[in-house]
């Protein structure tokens, strides 16, 4: 066939070679207005680290082992060549690469460095574009350290090795490797999110705070692991136990991994089906206290959940305003069309809202003030209903604006639209979310105060924001029916602290665009219907990955 057919014209060049954080306008802004307020000494040291990893995100390296690592996904081998019994998951090398540059970033490293959260944040939103499934065991290992603080003593041995920046792959002795990562079993089959539902049991032995586990997890993440901590039911109740894959001798552990789910997305990560029979475990925390020693691990591995979720939503807009900015049709540029334009300009008002809200959370972590506590107990859980909910949508409009190249594999997006469902799940569903913040209003009035403290920060900058807080005082007001009108509540709950946050940090055209459509009305339910009369260039502008 003649070569001249076969001429490329009209087509994007590959996105790679670009620096992921510093060409994110709102995201470099946010870490270094937070680092200002809180600990300016270091923004030199963070810009450097996050510029460096957000090279490496761009790299095309780092795109192609996302690629091979989902490509080739994780095998169960149960059983070694002599019908020994050895569950153990192997992964393609590119997961274990992937897995290495994030623990070396620091990404499981945040409770005992300064500003470590919000830097750590930015790091895991920057890392997660490169691909989202190594994700789940970065998120539960970061999260583990809390939980493990309800006991000093494994706090003081578990806590350096969780956040060490050195990643050994394969199963041995704990003590013997430069760093380790954590996994989580809580649901069972039948009870899902209602964990006090479930049936494994926990038999106490002679020594202190010992036991054996009996009983099956539906759900086990990231089940190669070094320890676990899952929840069982102890003589005294509900209870919190870390369970290591190899004991201190160098023996496994019982720890029988029945299959490994076929997933919609996530495929690079394992998660599997885990039978105890006879699994030695350690007490965390006091027995029937299971729920409240683990609460802290949810809620961190929660603010994951809104930051893989603004991680994704980033990347998908990268995509469409770089297709858009190098694709031509009818007679002009994709990203010069007055509708287009409005499209890619709603993905912006989405994407910096996200990440706005994220960081927020972050830094109040860091602050770790009573006020900022009380702040998190109601955003956390509406962040994470409301953020991983709009990821999807706003995947699959990008992925429309690349038409027949985004539906390819080869384009990427169908990947990260199969990977956007996942965090509106994981931690608890839409419904689990909803009613935790239900809770928090009826049960501690400091959380709501806190949480009008945060939005009335902006009060009177913007009528459509004051006008919204007043709707939503009047919802609150009503306790009619609350439990069915839950979503709605914390849907305006989310919608209302980020524009409050937009209102008072992004420029102008981005807080009118977000109150106009998001909180006054004037906008559809799909993206691409902002009012005409707004800044859709500048949104546009602000979006490209130029710097």
């Amino acid at each position: 066939m003649a070569a001249t057919t076969h001429t490329v014209t009209n087509q994007p060049p590959p996105l790679v070679g670009h620096d992921v954080y510093g060409t994110d306008r709102a995201l470099r802004e946010g870490v270094e207005r937070h680092l200002s307020a809180s600990a300016p000494e270091l923004l030199g040291e963070v810009r450097e680290e996050l510029s460096e990893l957000g090279r490496a995100t761009g790299s095309a390296q780092a795109q192609r082992w996302g690629a091979l690592a989902n490509e080739n996904p994780p095998k169960l081998r149960t059983h070694d060549r002599y019908g020994n019994r050895i569950d153990e998951v192997e992964f393609h090398p590119s997961w274990h690469r992937l897995l290495g540059h994030a623990v070396g970033a620091g990404l499981t490293d945040a409770w005992g460095r300064p500003a470590g959260h919000l830097r750590r944040a930015a790091g895991f939103f920057v890392w997660s574009q490169a691909e989202a499934g190594h994700g789940c065991p970065v998120s539960m290992t970061h999260a583990a350290v809390p939980a493990l603080r309800t006991d000093p003593e494994l706090a003081a041995e578990w806590e350096p090795r969780l956040t060490s920046h050195v990643y050994e792959e394969g199963l041995r002795p704990p003590a013997q490797k430069g760093g380790v990562l954590f996994g989580m079993g809580m649901t069972e089959k039948q009870g899902g999110s209602d964990v006090r539902a479930n049936t494994t049991a926990a038999k106490p032995l002679g020594a202190a705070g010992e036991y054996l586990l009996t009983g099956h997890k539906w759900f086990c993440s990231a089940p190669m692991s070094d320890g676990f901590l899952v929840l069982a039911q102890a003589p005294g109740g509900l209870t919190c136990f870390l369970v290591p894959r190899v004991l201190e001798d160098g023996t496994r552990n019982a720890f029988a991994i029945q299959r490994l789910k076929d997933k919609l997305g996530n495929r690079s990560n394992a998660s599997g089906e885990v039978e105890f029979d006879g699994t030695w475990a350690r007490r965390v925390g006091e027995e029937g206290r299971g729920v409240r020693t683990i609460i802290g691990m949810v809620a961190a591995t929660r603010l994951d959940c809104v930051l893989g979720s603004a991680a994704q939503m980033r990347q998908a807009l990268t995509q469409a305003v770089h297709h858009a900015e190098h694709r031509s049709a009818f007679g002009a540029r994709l990203i010069e069309q007055p509708l287009m334009r409005n499209v890619l300009a709603d993905l912006a008002v989405e994407s910096e809202a996200a990440t706005t809200l994220g960081l927020r959370l972050a830094a109040a972590y860091d602050a770790g003030t009573e006020q900022e506590r009380a702040f998190l107990r109601i955003a956390v859980p509406a962040a994470k209903y409301w953020v991983t909910k709009r990821c999807t949508p706003m995947v699959a409009e990008a992925l429309e604006c690349l038409g027949g190249n985004g539906y390819v594999e080869e384009s990427g997006l169908p990947r990260l639209l199969r990977d956007s469902p996942l965090n509106s799940i994981w931690e608890g569903s839409g419904n689990v979310q909803a009613l935790d913040v239900l809770r928090a209003l009826q049960r501690e009035p400091q959380a709501l105060n806190a949480y009008l403290q945060e939005v009335g920060q902006a009060r009177g900058a913007d009528h459509r924001l004051d006008s919204a807080v007043k709707g939503l005082l009047t919802e609150l007001a009503d306790l009619e029916g609350i439990e069915a009108r839950a979503r709605r509540v914390v849907e305006r709950i989310a919608l209302v602290l980020q524009g409050s946050l937009l209102v008072r940090w992004a420029p102008p055209e981005v807080a009118d665009a977000f109150c106009a459509s998001r909180l006054g009305g004037d906008g559809g339910a799909a993206f691409g219907t902002l009012p005409h009369s707004l800044g859709l260039g500048a949104l546009v502008e602000r979006a490209r990955i130029a710097g």
